[in-house]
Formats: C-alpha cells, sequence, structure tokens
C-alpha cells in the first residue's frame, strides 16, 4: 500500500499540510501573510522533491538566511525605489550561484525583506523560525514513511551542483 502513487500523494499533501501550520504558527503573526510567502515554495520543495539539491539545508538555509540578509541590507542602505528591489535581487542570485545555496523560494525574499520595509530582527523571526520549523516537520515526517527518503538527504549538496549556471552546456 505505501508504495501506491495515491497513498504517497495523500502522505506529502499531509506532510505539507503539518508543515506549513507549524512554520506559519511559529513565525506568524498572519497579519503579515507576506513576510512568510517563500515558506509556501520552500513546502513544495522540502515535502515535494525530497531529494533535490535544492531541498537540502545547505540551500534551504543558506538560500533563505543569505537572501534575507541581501534585501534587508540593501533596503536599509538604499531604500525601497525600483532599482534597488532590482539591486538585492541580482545580488541574492549571485550569491546563491556562487554560494551553491539556490533554493529558489528563497529568491522571494530579497523582494519580500524590501517591500515589506525590514528590519535585521526579520531574518531571526520570521525566516529562521520559518524554515527551521519546516525542516524539523519534514525531517520527521519523512522518516515516518516506509521506503521514503530520509530528509536532509545530503546536508551539505550544493545547489545547483556544478558551476554551469543557467543550462550552459559544458
Amino acid at each position: 500500500m505505501h508504495r501506491h502513487p495515491v497513498a504517497r500523494m495523500l502522505w506529502c499533501i499531509f506532510g505539507a499540510a503539518i508543515g506549513i501550520a507549524v512554520a506559519l504558527s511559529l513565525a506568524g503573526p498572519l497579519e503579515t501573510p507576506f513576510l512568510l510567502a517563500s515558506l509556501g515554495g520552500s513546502t513544495v520543495f522540502l515535502f515535494g522533491l525530497t531529494r533535490s539539491p535544492a531541498t537540502q539545508p545547505r540551500a534551504l538555509f543558506g538560500g533563505h538566511l543569505g537572501g534575507a540578509l541581501i534585501g534587508i541590507a540593501s533596503y536599509q542602505a538604499f531604500g525601497d525605489a525600483l532599482w534597488v528591489y532590482v539591486l538585492a535581487q541580482v545580488l541574492a542570485l549571485s550569491y546563491m550561484l556562487l554560494t551553491k545555496t539556490a533554493h529558489p523560494p528563497a529568491g522571494a525574499n530579497p523582494i519580500i525583506m524590501v517591500h515589506a520595509h525590514a528590519g535585521w530582527s526579520a531574518i531571526w523571526h520570521p525566516v529562521l523560525l520559518g524554515i527551521t520549523s519546516l525542516a524539523v516537520i519534514a525531517a520527521i515526517w519523512s522518516r515516518l514513511y516506509p521506503g521514503h527518503a530520509h530528509y536532509p538527504v545530503a546536508w551539505r549538496e550544493g545547489s545547483p551542483p556544478s558551476a554551469f549556471w543557467g543550462g550552459w552546456d559544458e
């Protein structure tokens, strides 16, 4: 029964529901859901793409924390003009590619932080608290289903796995 696609799909949905509910309740308040939007994308990766390099802790934590930090620093230094959004986004992309911490949902963090006029405390709450709670739930959830890959699959696996960014041929 546990190998049946419908059972596996239901298990993914169950894990995602529990994971995002815990993350949102801990990292809330729900009056500011925009600050938590990138956690939705991370939920898809953690509970639907558990083996992906972009899902592993290096990318999950490095991408979210680095992207948020870059967004906050950009806003604090330059305000919220259009060019600041662009600068924060390209700096975050560069950071993620160079450090192999690319986690696509975390790519929203620079824009979210600039738009929210976020202060430095946003690194800890909601970002770190939100991704930590998702990762802990994913680690527990992945061990409860027979035959499921245990999260994390590879703690330090880089994302992308090589320096051939953007799909260029080697």
